[in-house]
């Protein structure tokens, strides 16, 4: 005779990393709206939606649907990282690539986007969770 198991639903309980997520998110939101608001004035360009997640390597994406995806804890990093990441996005909705006419648009705004891009290597060899506390 051959018995069923009956599945379980396990809740899972919100980590502390969830919960500073969550926390955070809105602030990250403020921010990147408003970042993206100000630079915005320069390249004129247009999306659809901009999302705050919870990404363990990634600072941020953009789709060829125009959407853009940043990390929560692009809030913890120093002002001109944020900019760098922002714009770099901002960029991708005009080249979704990284050949040199892109990093000649980022560059428009954020001359020592090299620099920038150095410091946020060594961040994430350091890791993301570093910035944290």
């Amino acid at each position: 005779m051959f018995f069923r198991r009956k599945r379980r639903t396990v809740r899972k309980r919100a980590t502390t990393v969830t919960k500073h997520y969550l926390e955070h998110k809105e602030l990250a939101r403020t921010l990147i709206l408003d970042r993206l608001e100000y630079f915005n004035q320069y390249y004129q360009l247009s999306w659809n939606r901009v999302a705050i997640r919870n990404q363990r390597r990634c600072w941020g994406s953009c789709s060829a649907n125009k959407n853009l995806n940043f990390n929560y804890k692009i809030l913890f990093l120093p002002p001109h990282l944020q900019d760098y990441i922002i714009v770099h996005e901002l960029c991708h909705l005009t080249h979704l690539h990284h050949k040199e006419v892109f990093w000649d648009l980022v560059a428009q705004q954020i001359p020592e986007y090299k620099k920038a891009l150095h410091e946020l290597r060594e961040i994430d060899k350091a890791g993301h969770s570093r910035l944290l506390k």
